[in-house]
């Protein structure tokens, strides 16, 4: 009868297969990832601020949506909201100044796809400085 303890060995964990998984979950994820393409046109953000604006402004276009997708460039009423309309109308006032900014202002509850379509044709035309309107909100009301 032997009575000597055995040494144990220290169990051992193999991280080789570990590894494979965690790789090959990386390959499939970056696979399997579809990839959003960015629109082309830039568009410039309005900033609020309680500096005074500058008493000579630049010449500028201002495409007005109504609430029922109704267009006004600059005050005259477009005869429909269609893309060749638009583009038409925005081509005969800017001739060739197609760096002139262009600010869209859309009632609230202007259907979105009235307001994509102009960005689309803004952009289309070469039009890069596009400003989108807003109206300055105080966080202090209730």
């Amino acid at each position: 009868m032997q009575l000597n303890p055995r040494k144990e060995e220290e169990p051992e964990i193999n991280m080789t297969s570990l590894i494979d998984v965690v790789f090959l979950l990386l390959i499939f994820f970056m696979v399997s990832t579809t990839f959003e393409r960015q629109a082309a046109l830039k568009i410039d953000l309005p900033e609020a601020s309680a500096q005074e604006e500058p008493t000579e402004q630049p010449r500028q276009l201002e495409l007005a949506i109504d609430a029922e997708g109704r267009m006004f460039l600059n005050d005259a009423q477009l005869v429909d909201n269609r893309p060749a309309t638009i583009r038409s109308a925005l081509a005969e006032l800017a001739g060739e100044g197609r760096e002139l900014p262009i600010i869209i202002r859309a009632d609230a509850q202007t259907p979105h796809h009235f307001v994509v379509t102009a960005m689309d044709v803004t952009g289309q035309l070469g039009f890069t400085r596009l400003s989108i309107a807003t109206e300055r909100v105080d966080d202090a009301q209730p």
